[in-house]
């Protein structure tokens, strides 16, 4: 999960107003995941509903393309952690709350994954080092997720997390579908990178981690290029931060390393 006056006005500015005032309508409205803030955090800690910043190759009303044909099964292998990836024992020991999965004919469950979309959790992390650091991270993102208000999460939103250093992190285990693009989490794996991409850059691991994590997914589960996205691509939203969408676009862009997965 977002004036009256007694003098006289004229009419083409009474328009002009009403137009503004509807634009500023649409750009504002509820977030979920990255975009919404949780209930006990500092409001710093979340992005909020800003307008999207207009980029040069994607926007959020760009068609899909066609999904290529998926595998027939979506067992228990489909849904495999990745090799090197942390798994969420090594961060928390609870569960998903299964009373709030998000109903969507499969009692919350991801089925077939079809596109990948890319966020930051606007938090400053450049003090995270050690694999603790990144675990209480970890840790505060899901409490502040599944404690937020009016619409609690079942769990953290996200699928994986990418911390300063390099390392993949197992978040929402990956059969629920996760909360990462309110209206848009079907089907849909959340890869969220560690960070406040506004104001600083992505770490060079965390760069080289979610290209190459990304494009691994990509071949797994036969996602296109065209159905890698951004949250800023999908909602309004800043997420995933300035510096990660530059990197991302050049990335999907010609020639780049994940146009090439």
């Amino acid at each position: 999960m977002n004036e009256n006056t007694h003098n006289r006005v004229d009419r083409r500015e009474v328009l002009r107003g009403g137009a503004l005032l509807g634009l500023a309508g649409l750009l504002t409205g509820p977030l979920v995941g990255c975009g919404g803030r949780a209930a006990g955090l500092p409001a710093p800690q979340w992005p909020g509903a800003k307008p999207v910043r207009p980029t040069p190759t994607v926007t959020s009303a760009s068609p899909l393309p066609p999904a290529r044909p998926m595998p027939a099964t979506t067992g228990a292998g489909y849904y495999a952690l990745p090799s090197g990836v942390i798994p969420r024992s090594q961060w928390t020991s609870q569960g998903v709350i299964m009373s709030r999965l998000t109903a969507n004919g499969q009692d919350g469950r991801m089925g077939r994954i079809e596109r990948i979309t890319i966020h930051h959790d606007a938090m400053e992390s450049t003090g995270i080092r050690s694999q603790g650091d990144a675990a209480r991270r970890m840790a505060l993102v899901r409490n502040g997720h599944v404690n937020r208000r009016p619409e609690p999460f079942a769990d953290i939103g996200y699928h994986f997390v990418i911390d300063p250093q390099g390392r993949v992190w197992e978040a929402r285990p990956l059969a629920y579908q996760g909360a990462h693009v309110k209206g848009q989490n079907e089907h849909n794996l959340g890869i969220m990178v560690m960070g406040n991409f506004d104001r600083h850059r992505p770490t060079s691991s965390q760069v080289q981690t979610l290209e190459s994590f990304v494009c691994a997914m990509m071949r797994k589960y036969q996602v296109p290029v065209g159905r890698v996205k951004t949250h800023q691509e999908m909602a309004s939203t800043e997420c995933p931060g300035r510096n990660l969408q530059r990197q991302l676009i050049a990335s999907r862009g010609r020639g780049g390393t994940i146009a090439r997965a």
